[in-house]
């Protein structure tokens, strides 16, 4: 399926294929994601969509005999042509279970990007950063007075806020969530899902969910993946009151999961 066309997308891919050895997982995805949006990314478990997501700040590379080809733009620059940690900059990635580095503080956890890429910055600077990231995310007036506890010490959802607030440190222009809220209770899911409408002012976010009215809830456009194609990609509200592909119609109904 082709994309459709976007003036100016902050991620576009053509003909990407991803692979674990012989096995091909993504085919041929064509698509254009818009800057300042929120897009879920949605299909059956084992459909190719979290390789998709992996593939573009370049995780999937990470697992041994994967492998990708085709074309992977952040703006106009090829993605697989950076530095694979300049890329993980500027798309960061927030996983399906919370993740806060369980030795660290709630400040060392905001600022561990830095640290981990050996960039120094005077203790000015990081206060302002986990300031600024902590407050992004709703979270600062919750821990501003508990900082230096664990991350361990938060609830599971303060802790998938404290990933994000990590993610948002670096100063990325694409966030990426796996799942964000499949671990989280509903009290919490709801907090996260308003967090994306606040987000998307500053960033693009890439969702994948198995939670269909949360795709309908929190994103902008969704894509629909099948077996590793891209089935239909559209304006969220237009692919569920109107798919105009059988098999997209098949999931939003329940007929396959």
């Amino acid at each position: 399926m082709e994309s459709t066309t976007i003036k100016s997308p902050i991620i576009r891919s053509k003909n990407f294929n991803a692979y674990f050895g012989n096995n091909h997982v993504v085919k041929n995805v064509s698509i254009e994601i818009p800057k300042n949006h929120v897009i879920a990314v949605m299909g059956p478990s084992g459909c190719g969509k979290t390789t998709y997501l992996r593939c573009i700040n370049r995780m999937h590379e990470l697992i041994p005999g994967a492998t990708s080809k085709g074309e992977m733009l952040l703006n106009t620059e090829d993605i697989y042509s950076m530095h694979p940690i300049f890329v993980r900059q500027k798309i960061g990635m927030v996983f399906q279970r919370p993740n806060p580095f369980p030795n660290l503080s709630i400040y060392d956890n905001v600022i561990a990007g830095y640290k981990l890429n050996g960039i120094r910055l005077p203790k000015a600077d990081k206060d302002r950063i986990v300031e600024h990231s902590l407050t992004r995310v709703a979270l600062w007036n919750e821990v501003k007075d508990s900082l230096t506890k664990k991350g361990s010490f938060l609830s599971g959802g303060q802790q998938q806020r404290l990933c994000i607030a990590r993610a948002v440190a670096m100063e990325p222009e694409v966030l990426l969530f796996d799942e964000p809220t499949s671990a989280l209770d509903p009290i919490s899911t709801s907090t996260v899902e308003e967090l994306f409408h606040e987000l998307k002012s500053n960033y693009t976010l890439i969702i994948v969910t198995h939670n269909m009215q949360q795709a309908a809830r929190v994103s902008d456009r969704t894509a629909f993946f099948y077996m590793g194609e891209l089935v239909e990609y559209d304006e969220t509200k237009t692919m569920f009151t109107n798919p105009k592909d059988n098999r997209t119609q098949n999931y939003i109904t329940g007929r396959f999961s």
